[in-house]
Order: structure tokens, then sequence, then C-alpha cells
């Protein structure tokens, strides 16, 4: 069979047409890894795979000799089994680089093995190493993605719609999904959790506004690091509640202001490149811009003046000293008043931007 790359929507159909030798699965949605782990497991199980053989590699200095030598014996009483192996730092070193290349081979021509390897979200680097580029070659690679905000509502969607549910038409429906994307934002695990709760709360068919609201709590996590794609987006009222969550949960300004901060560097670097005649998909290179934040630099940075983005940059460096105890009397003096100030105000005028 032909080797290939499938999305975890793709996956069923994959295992449907041909259960391959090989599967490695990479990503950190906790959730979205261990159901596509599941699927896998359970056809290898139809297939008459019934033993299952784990090793967990936890540290670059691993022994992967016994994963070498249990992809190379026989099977306890001839059975069928799937072989799995973890390795959770995504760094399986050099030793273990070898031996993943060296099962990569072997797995693919195994006749009684359905070899499985899981592995965290992988960096550029990583998925462009000897290794991985033997096990892409080899197997069927399931890369999870992370569910993002824009993206979680459709998500939501999905799930009702798969246990028999769905929410209003038009508008009512959008603000349905809006409230529970809200809630759940950054906790895949809550937000199935959810949907699987409204499942036994609800028979099958339209839920509203109203039964949702009274059945979803509020289980956000919010992430310092995705504060600035929200700004980005100036999505005002979600910058607010994103602050006001992060300061809920007890996480320090420090580190959300940094975040902010480099984001703040970044754009102006990137505006300031593009005066000087450079092209965009250059200065984004230069500065390490890419997913999800090289589409909005696309929409935004054409729009901007050098002007507005340093001083957008001159107040991050005021609101520094701030957030570490060095008051200034044009700001507030409350880390978390300055950084929702900085924030808002970047989120609006970004706003004006793309409208």
């Amino acid at each position: 069979m032909a080797f290939m790359q499938v999305s975890p929507v793709q996956l069923p159909g994959q295992l449907q047409r041909a259960l391959a030798p090989l599967y490695v699965v990479h990503g950190d949605e906790t959730l979205l890894v261990q159901e596509a782990c599941d699927a896998i497991r359970a056809a290898a199980r139809t297939a008459g795979y019934v033993e299952r053989t784990v090793f967990t590699m936890a540290s670059a200095q691993a022994d992967w000799s016994a994963v070498l030598a249990a992809l190379g014996a026989l099977s306890l009483f001839a059975d069928k089994r799937v072989l799995e192996v973890r390795i959770p730092s995504g760094k399986p070193g050099r030793d273990g680089a070898a031996a993943l290349e060296q099962l990569a081979t072997q797995a693919a021509h195994s006749a009684d093995t359905v070899t499985l390897v899981v592995l965290p979200r992988l960096d550029a680097a990583t998925l462009k190493s000897g290794w991985m580029a033997a096990l892409i070659a080899h197997g069927v690679v399931v890369r999870i993605d992370p569910v993002e905000r824009a993206q979680l509502p459709a998500w939501i969607a999905q799930r009702l719609a798969a246990q028999g549910q769905r929410v209003a038409e038009g508008e009512e429906g959008l603000r349905t999904l809006a409230f529970m994307a809200d809630r759940v934002e950054g906790n895949l695990l809550a937000a199935h959790q959810e949907v699987v709760k409204l499942g036994l709360l609800y028979p099958p068919g339209e839920l509203s506004l109203e039964q949702v609201r009274r059945a979803v709590l509020d289980v956000a996590r919010y992430d310092p690091f995705k504060l600035p794609l929200a700004v980005l987006d100036g999505a005002l009222a979600r910058v607010q509640r994103m602050l006001q969550g992060l300061q809920a949960e007890g996480v320090a300004p420090v580190p959300v202001h940094w975040a902010l901060a480099e984001e703040l560097r970044a754009l102006h670097a990137v505006r300031r490149a593009l005066d000087a005649g450079q092209p965009l998909p250059l200065a984004l290179r230069e500065q390490r811009v890419w997913g999800a934040r090289e589409q909005r630099y696309e929409r935004l940075a054409p729009r901007l003046r050098s002007a507005l983005t340093g001083r957008w940059l001159a107040e991050a460096q005021t609101v520094d000293g701030v957030v570490k105890g060095l008051p200034h009397p044009d700001w507030p003096s409350d880390p978390w008043a300055a950084l929702q100030r900085l924030a808002v105000g970047v989120a609006a005028g970004c706003a004006r931007a793309i409208c």
C-alpha cells in the first residue's frame, strides 16, 4: 500500500480501507491523540492483533534494544500484536534516532505486528530529521493540530451532530456555539466533556441557547501565548476575558507581558522591513513568523504604519517596568490594569486596521 499523512478526520476512512503496519501519531491535543490511538488499536483488534506491548522511552538515554528485539521476536503463542512506542519528549536521542530509522524499515514489512509510535507536537527541525523522515516514508502519519479558538465552534457543532444534537439555525445558533467556545477555550478535553454532558441531559434534536447556558460550566484555560493572537485579531472582548482568566488562574503578569511584547517587537520589525522595501514573505521569515501568526501578519502588517507599531512597542517597554514593580506616572500601577490598557489599546488599533 502507499503510505501517507492523514488528519484525524481522515483516519477512520484510512483504517476502514486497509490497516497499515506502521502508524505515527504526533500532537499536543491530548483528547485527539488519545482518540486517534484508540481508533488504531480498535481497528487492529478487529483485524486479529490481540496482544499489545507498550514501551515508554522517557529520555534520550533510554535503551532501545528491547524495542527492536520485541519487533523482531515472534509474538507469544503466534498471535498478532500491537507494538506501541511512546516518546513523551519527542527527542529520542542519537541511539533512539538510529533505532527509529531501523524500526520504520522493519515495521513496514512486519506481517504479524502493527507498530504505533506516539509523539508530542514536533517542531520544524524535528519534522525534517532523518528518523522522522523514515517514519513518514514507511508509515501512516496522523498529525494532530491544535483546535484554535476560531475553529472551536465548528468542532463543537460537529461533536454535537455525532450524538444527534444541533444548535438553532442562524444567529442564535452562532451565539450558542460562541458561548460554549468561550467557556471551554484552551481545554479541549473539557469541551468534549461538556458536549457529552449535553447528550446526557437532553434528547437528540435542537438545543436552545438557554439549555446550553444551564448546562455548560466555565472551564476555559487561557494560555499567555494565545493572548497576542487575540490582540492581533482585534478581538477586544476576548482579550479582556483572557486577561481576567489568566489573572484568576494565578498566572504571573510577567510571562503574559513578555508574550505580548515579543509579538509587538516582531510586528514592528516586519513593518519597518516593509518600509525599507523588503517583500513581506522575506520579512516574515526573518522574524520567524509562520502558521497562524503568518496569516494574521499578512492581513495586518501592510495596513499599519511603523509610527503606530513603534508607539505600541514603546508602551510595552513602559508596561514592562510596571509589571516588575517600577510605576510610571502615566500608567496604572497595578500590573494587570496596565496589561489590560496595553492589550486592549493594541487590539482596538488592529481592529480598525483590518475593518
